[in-house]
């Protein structure tokens, strides 16, 4: 997972983004309200971990502000206010756990899991139209009939159909499914938009993959 861990102090950032590279994430680390939020609007992420007393607000700040967007990304507060109406505050500001400092790294491993598996099953399956992905079996179809993906084709169009309505850019695309910073020079993503957009939009009466010239593509249900 891509995980932004928005922690002000270096010794629990070091200690925590070690532990979950080690578990085989990927961590950025954030130490400012400020850069936290330029990080969040930036990049997706699959979890955010959020201190709440960073040097320049409330950490949870930026989770409401992520709500308020539409964002669903799982967050989990790590955290020293631990009197109960703040725990309760983080829970009813967007945070889907809250757990206190001190801690071990064991439990938070597990409700980082646990958040991000409930997180999974709530999205078991993506609608846009007539297409279907059921996330759990990675299987497609479009209205009502069987498309045939490869594992990276499925990664990809499950990425654009979790953010159906957004055009995506290239070196963004990129970075979220192949993990690959932007060269200029590969044509990568649009060799696999064209395999995606011949499976899932010919034949059919309606596309829903579109080419938005200069900045990249999205997947959409278009009036006619």
């Amino acid at each position: 997972m891509r995980i932004l861990l928005v922690e002000d102090e270096r010794m629990i950032a070091g200690f925590v983004s070690r532990g979950l590279v080690e578990e085989g994430h990927r961590v950025e680390v954030a130490g400012t309200l400020t850069d936290a939020r330029v990080a969040a609007f930036s990049s997706p992420w699959d979890l955010l971990i959020v201190d709440r007393m960073l040097p320049d607000g409330d950490g949870l700040s930026l989770v409401r502000e992520l709500r308020r967007n539409g964002s669903a990304v799982p967050a989990l507060c790590l955290t020293a206010m631990d009197r109960v109406e703040e725990r309760i505050a983080g829970l009813t500001g967007g945070a889907d756990d809250y757990m206190v400092k001190p801690f071990s790294f064991a439990e938070l491993l597990a409700r980082v899991e646990n958040v991000t598996r409930r997180a999974t099953h709530s999205a078991r399956e993506i609608v846009v139209a007539d297409l279907v992905i059921d996330v759990a079996a990675r299987r497609v179809t479009r209205a009502g009939k069987p498309v045939q993906l490869t594992t990276q084709e499925f990664n990809l169009l499950r990425y654009l159909a979790e953010h159906a309505g957004q055009v995506l850019t290239r070196a963004r695309l990129l970075d979220a499914v192949w993990d690959m910073r932007f060269d200029p020079g590969t044509n990568m993503v649009d060799v696999y938009m064209s395999y995606i957009r011949a499976k899932i939009d010919k034949g059919f009466e309606k596309s829903l993959l579109h080419t938005v010239r200069g900045v990249g593509y999205v997947l959409e249900d278009r009036p006619r």
